[in-house]
C-alpha cells in the first residue's frame, strides 16, 4: 500500500497493490495496521454504497458534532471525480479542495478526515461508489454546501449535471457556520 499526501493536510490518497493474473486480480483495500502506520487511526462504523449514472453530482456533504465523519472512499465500478473541501476554520487551506480520479481500474482510495465537505461526479456511464464512515449517518447533523458555489469554483468535469433537489438547496460556502477548527 502506498500512501500519498495531498496539498491539504489530512487528506490522503491510498494506492493499493494489485495482484493480477489470468483469473483476474486481488486487492487488499483495507488493513487497519497499515492505515494506523500511515496516520489513519479510524474506527469505521458504517459502510455505504451508491450507484449513479453519468453526470450525477453528489455533494458537497458533511456532518457536524459527534456525528462528524471521516470517509474512506473508493469506486467498485466506473469512474468518478472525488472532491474533498477543507472547511476547518483557521486552516491555511480553508476553502481549497482536493480532486482525485477514482476508478475501478486504478483501485485508488481517498481518506477524507472530519472537517471536510465531500462530493463526487460520475464520469463513466455509471459508477458504484463505496465509502467507510467513522460516524453513523445523522439527518439532523447533516449539512451541505452548494456543489457549484462560485467561491469554491470546483470543476466537476461533467456536463448535463444531475443533482438532487436537496443538493440544489444547499448553503453557499460563505454562509456555512464554523463547525470545525484546524488543529494542525
Amino acid at each position: 500500500m502506498n500512501i500519498i499526501k495531498t496539498d491539504i493536510e489530512g487528506v490522503l490518497i491510498i494506492d493499493a497493490e494489485v495482484y493480477s493474473d489470468d483469473r483476474g486480480y486481488f486487492v487488499e483495500s483495507y488493513n487497519r495496521q497499515k492505515f494506523i502506520d500511515a496516520g489513519i487511526d479510524a474506527d469505521f462504523v458504517q459502510d455505504n454504497i451508491s450507484k449513479s449514472v453519468k453526470g450525477t453530482i453528489r455533494g458537497l456533504h458533511y456532518q457536524v458534532g459527534e456525528f462528524a465523519q471521516g470517509k474512506l472512499c473508493q469506486v467498485l465500478s466506473g469512474h468518478v471525480l472525488d472532491i474533498a473541501v477543507d472547511i476547518r476554520m483557521g486552516s491555511p487551506t480553508f476553502g481549497k479542495y482536493v480532486a482525485v480520479d477514482l476508478t475501478y481500474l486504478n483501485h485508488r482510495q481517498i481518506w477524507i478526515p472530519p472537517g471536510f465537505a465531500h462530493g463526487f461526479s460520475v464520469l463513466s456511464e455509471e459508477a458504484v461508489f463505496s465509502y467507510k464512515c467513522t460516524a453513523f449517518y445523522s439527518k439532523k447533523d447533516e449539512r451541505s454546501i452548494l456543489y457549484n458555489d462560485k467561491d469554491l469554483n470546483i470543476y466537476w468535469m461533467t456536463e448535463n449535471e444531475i443533482v438532487s433537489e436537496k443538493d440544489l438547496r444547499a448553503e453557499s460556502f460563505k454562509n456555512i457556520k464554523p463547525e470545525f477548527k484546524f488543529t494542525g
